[in-house]
């Protein structure tokens, strides 16, 4: 099961996972993409996996409930293997000082909403309903630069901060069941959402500090972190508990360089 399934990252997992380890897909996605998410159902059948996509709020405990009771019904109880939180929905800001607008209370809630308290919402649910299979695999999905509170991303390192928290306590709660969950920290990728928040031109600026930053001088691609979930969702991820996964290719390391010089090309 994959929230934010449509395009970008979790569209990536989705063709991913179906291919390997062959899974059965389950997605949920605000229904924005139409075209995406037909090409997704075609490429996933392709692969020789069923697939149903779920159009609607995902980010809500209600939109969690009714989306759990919609999976109960098509694929039965125990029979999630794998549930990635790939959804996407903050606002940037100031958060009391400074020049720029300040975040308003609402979009406090709907950052926090979609960010962190909606991975809450769904892992109760399908506890609750008993759909987790034996060993089965939750993931949350952060960014490397969440940590850096750069370009008025206070707001968005809050909640992955409740994201991580929320992680390590249910990693606690279900290890006894069998389950694991964990937290996979990558860089900046570029997928359609990050093209309509930054725009061309501000995209540029921010692909070039990426290459002074990442050792390996080149950008992370969607199909890389989706990869690694497939190792993840597989018998090498199971000693995974409570991780946040550093799988940043080193950007937090060549921050910290640049840091300290900023002259370096």
């Amino acid at each position: 099961m994959v929230l934010g399934a449509s395009e970008g990252t979790g569209a990536a997992i989705v063709r991913s996972v179906a291919r390997d380890p062959g899974l059965d897909i389950f997605g949920a996605h605000r229904g924005n993409h139409p075209e995406a998410a037909a090409l997704l159902e075609r490429d996933v059948a392709r692969a020789g996996r069923r697939v149903v996509l779920r159009g609607g709020d995902a980010g809500t405990a209600e939109g969690a409930r009714l989306g759990v009771e919609a999976l109960l019904d098509v694929a039965g109880p125990g029979s999630v293997r794998l549930f990635v939180h790939s959804l996407a929905s903050a606002s940037m800001g100031r958060l009391a000082a400074g020049s720029g607008p300040r975040v308003a209370p609402r979009q406090v809630e709907k950052t926090f909403d979609v960010m962190a308290h909606s991975f809450l919402y769904w892992t109760q649910a399908l506890v609750e309903k008993g759909l987790l299979a034996p060993s089965a695999r939750l993931l949350g999905l952060t960014n490397s630069l969440d940590d850096s509170l750069v370009g008025g991303l206070g707001l968005i390192a809050a909640a992955k901060g409740a994201l991580e928290a929320y992680v390590r306590t249910l990693a606690l709660e279900l290890g006894p069941l069998g389950h694991r969950v964990n937290l996979l920290k990558f860089p900046t990728v570029i997928t359609p959402a990050v093209r309509k928040v930054y725009g061309e031109a501000a995209l540029d600026r921010i692909v070039a500090t990426h290459l002074k930053m990442i050792p390996a001088g080149r950008m992370c691609t969607v199909e890389e972190v989706a990869r690694f979930v497939t190792v993840l969702a597989g018998d090498a991820g199971e000693w995974f508990n409570g991780a946040t996964i550093d799988y940043s290719g080193g950007l937090t390391l060549g921050l910290a360089d640049l840091l300290l010089d900023p002259g370096r090309s």
